[in-house]
């Protein structure tokens, strides 16, 4: 069974009503980065950066996956496919998929402010005075600017055994995770899906670029693929 590696970003959750985080001038809705989204941020105002949080967490609850997390799920009954995502929410999870690795951390966790590893499932609010097993306060598991992304190596290991790369939602421009698609195998199809592609065919071997929104253009790529895996 062949393997088949999708990329996703903020453009996917996006088409399920989920807001980005950052904003057309450059702010995490409303916040400057620096406050919400590194340790120092949570060091000088941990009840800011907890709320934050917990308000992207509540509207989570509010969406449902789309066309394209449910497209991407239906690919698993024809190829192994992992899907690497730079999102925090848990909608390719909820639509079906099975393989999900999350970059940046995941929205419905929680972990020790004294150890990375202490990481716990949390779906309500996290307050001051919550704390891990090892008895220190819990912040969210998402990796702040700053910060080391652990699934890094993983990710790239994974991408660098793809029969067949799609990346969707994603500008490619945020690293390290635009670095992942440097690991593709020479000879594997890359599918860029993107309504405002800011690459060209000519940017990488074998790229593909699908223009249009991801609610569209992903469940007629998976039904292409499926037919060439019957």
């Amino acid at each position: 069974m062949k393997k088949i590696v999708v990329l996703t970003g903020a453009g996917v959750s996006a088409e399920s009503g989920i807001n980005t985080f950052r904003d057309a001038d450059g702010l995490w809705e409303g916040h400057d980065v620096m406050e919400v989204a590194t340790p120092q941020g949570f060091a000088q105002n941990p009840h800011l950066v907890l709320e934050f949080y917990n308000e992207r967490r509540r509207q989570l609850s509010t969406v449902f996956p789309n066309a394209a997390h449910k497209a991407l799920s239906a690919l698993e009954k024809h190829y192994q496919v992992h899907i690497i995502t730079q999102n925090v929410d848990d909608l390719h999870e909820r639509a079906g998929s099975s393989n999900v690795l999350h970059l940046h951390g995941e929205l419905l966790k929680a972990r020790s402010t004294a150890n990375p590893e202490v990481v716990i499932d949390w779906k309500s609010d996290i307050k001051i005075g919550d704390s891990a097993s090892d008895g220190s306060q819990l912040r969210p598991h998402i990796v702040w600017f700053g910060e080391d992304v652990p699934m890094l190596p993983k990710a790239a290991e994974t991408t660098s055994m793809a029969d067949i790369i799609i990346i969707i939602g994603t500008s490619m421009q945020v690293y390290p995770a635009a670095g992942l698609v440097h690991y593709a195998p020479l000879h594997s199809p890359i599918y860029f899906i993107d309504p405002k592609p800011n690459i060209k065919a000519s940017d990488f071997n074998n790229l593909r670029i699908l223009q249009g929104r991801a609610v569209d253009k992903v469940p007629t790529l998976v039904s292409d693929l499926i037919d060439k895996a019957l």
